[in-house]
């Protein structure tokens, strides 16, 4: 499978270094957070491709990369999902937030796209229980 497009839900330190890594790939990244509460609800994304572009050791190969990312809310901005190849959730190691993420990522996906979690201590089984059967198919841990 070609990997034309991706997502990173979560903008923190790993999910904005997998974000740029990805553009280092020439791939183009949405790259999804919580709706920020006042101002630009977008803000939280936005400021991580920001601190991104003054990182040092740069993530980007090349600052021109960071155009590649396209940065949102979860609140709004979901159906830039639609078409992702891949979906990486990086979010806080809560396992009933990663299944809210998941039952909404469900309605969203396109058919067949990769969803991969950067958990590093959530065991699969946990992950994937109650989610359909296309769903536990296209998951996996990164």
């Amino acid at each position: 499978m070609e990997i034309k497009k991706a997502a990173v839900i979560g903008s923190g330190v790993m999910g904005g270094a997998i974000a740029a890594h990805l553009t280092n790939a020439g791939i183009p990244v949405v790259l999804l957070d919580i709706a920020a509460k006042e101002g630009d609800r977008s803000a939280i994304a936005k400021g991580a491709v920001e601190r991104l572009l003054k990182t040092e050791p740069a993530p980007f190969m090349s600052p021109r990369n960071a155009r590649l990312i396209t940065p949102g809310n979860l609140d709004d901005d979901l159906k830039l999902l639609a078409d992702c190849d891949w979906i990486v959730e990086a979010i806080v190691e809560d396992l009933k937030i990663k299944h809210d993420l998941y039952a909404k990522l469900e309605t969203v996906r396109k058919e067949g796209s990769i969803v991969t979690s950067n958990t590093s201590t959530i065991p699969l089984r946990l992950l994937i229980r109650d989610r359909s059967d296309a769903f536990r198919r296209d998951f996996a841990i990164t």
